[in-house]
């Protein structure tokens, strides 16, 4: 599944406790002049598809979705989340979009959720038109041709009784109630009060806090990290060292993501210039020749993408979960010349690195830490600790996704090469 990036864990629990901390964070109270409201998505089962297929079916039974998927939801509806979006995927042989059971009777009726149910993309034209107004939806994205389709659609629904004017009603008194509560009707318009805050350096240092404590740090034979600062020759490696772009992943400056660099970023490379003191060679192909060196920093990872772009065995995509033979390439260069590799993953979801962790000295998962990347420089010299812990499950090999949902701690029959929760710290100093 490409989307994993998007989510917070396999672990319903982990999943439940970052639901509510980004809702008080994105939203906290919808009356709020400085807040935007928050939306929970995708309800529910998007990200747990058979074989990771986007829109797939998600074939758990109702219990497993009770237990394992809808307890962030009710998290979320506690926490007063302002919408909730419905899923592209099927359930009990319906569209998510059109699954009144689930839409309705659980998250309005049982939850008591009174804000807004949202539509996904093209959802009218996509999942059953009228129907998903009769399950529940409340506000459409009518996207691409499909805003004159839902419109006549809509109204001639509702003129021949298929939906009734009560459903019309209530969906427009969830909006409108969210408008009361943002108070759009007292002060309708954004303010600019706000917009030289938009990357100050208050909020890049949160931002550079959140890439050192999401840092997991898998191996480091004999610690070899921290780095001295004081070593004499570091060659750092990669594409991915010296790319804002890669270092972001999907839903950022594209759709799809860049592997350019942007305004106002830090790369990896970047960062680790400003803190080492000694000789920095940067190798952007991994094919260099430096015997001297006494270590190699080595960033590799995934290209970014977004959606069923990212989905492994897409039909669009040539997208796997191993790395490419120019990345592994530059492990075997640097370790045949003898010198410590360290290794820095950059990544959207946990890969199937089994040879390259052996290979490596130390291997880090540093995720998609966006623009500062001079954050993970910081913890390799040390002069923060990791703190980060596995969210998910680290693959053994592909064939642990032979199964219907891949790897994961639900099924107790695939031994991964690292647990959830897993990550190393530093040895505290004496």
């Amino acid at each position: 599944w490409g989307r994993v990036y998007e989510a917070f864990s396999e672990s319903t629990a982990i999943t439940e406790k970052l639901t509510r901390a980004s809702i008080r964070g994105h939203q906290g109270r919808l009356s709020d002049s400085k807040t935007v409201m928050a939306t929970a998505k995708h309800f529910v089962g998007d990200g747990s598809t058979e074989f990771g297929i986007e829109g797939g079916e998600t074939t758990l039974s109702a219990a497993e979705i009770e237990e394992r998927l809808l307890p962030p939801y009710r998290a979320a509806v506690a926490s007063g989340v302002g919408a909730v979006m419905a899923s592209f995927n099927t359930f009990e042989g319906l569209p998510m979009h059109a699954h009144k059971k689930l839409i309705t009777g659980v998250l309005k009726e049982e939850m008591q959720f009174d804000g807004i149910v949202l539509s996904d993309w093209k959802g009218y034209s996509r999942f059953g038109e009228a129907d998903i107004i009769n399950a529940g939806i409340d506000m459409v994205m009518a996207v691409d041709g499909d805003l004159e389709l839902f419109q006549k659609g809509l109204k001639k629904a509702v003129e021949t009784g298929y939906v009734s004017e009560s459903r019309i009603d209530d969906a427009v008194r969830r909006i409108l109630r969210q408008k009361f509560r943002l108070g759009l009707f007292e002060n309708p318009y954004p303010t600019e009060a706000f917009v030289d805050k938009i990357g100050c350096t208050e909020h890049r240092e949160v931002a550079r806090q959140a890439v050192r404590e999401s840092l997991v740090l898998l191996k480091n034979d004999k610690d070899i990290l921290p780095v001295d600062p004081k070593t004499a020759k570091i060659v750092v490696v990669g594409a991915h060292a010296n790319s804002s772009g890669l270092q972001s992943g999907g839903w950022t400056i594209d759709w799809q993501g860049t592997d350019r660099n942007y305004t106002g970023a830090t790369t990896i490379l970047k960062g680790i210039e400003e803190i080492a003191e000694g000789e920095v060679i940067y190798d952007a192909g991994g094919t260099g020749n430096h015997p001297d060196a006494d270590l190699a920093i080595i960033c590799l990872g995934e290209p970014p993408y977004a959606e069923f772009f990212g989905d492994i065995g897409h039909e669009s995509n040539t997208l796997q979960l191993n790395l490419t033979d120019s990345h592994k390439g530059y492990i075997e260069n640097y370790k045949a010349q003898g010198i410590p590799v360290v290794v820095v993953l950059i990544s959207g979801r946990p890969m199937v690195t089994t040879v390259e962790i052996t290979q490596s000295d130390a291997f880090i998962a540093a995720w998609l830490p966006g623009s500062e990347g001079d954050g993970i420089a910081e913890v390799l010299f040390g002069k923060y600790n990791f703190k980060g812990k596995l969210p998910h499950c680290w693959p053994a090999s592909m064939d642990d996704f032979k199964g219907k949902y891949g790897p994961n701690y639900w099924e107790d029959s695939i031994e991964p090469l690292f647990p959830l929760g897993y990550g190393l710290q530093y040895p505290s100093k004496k």
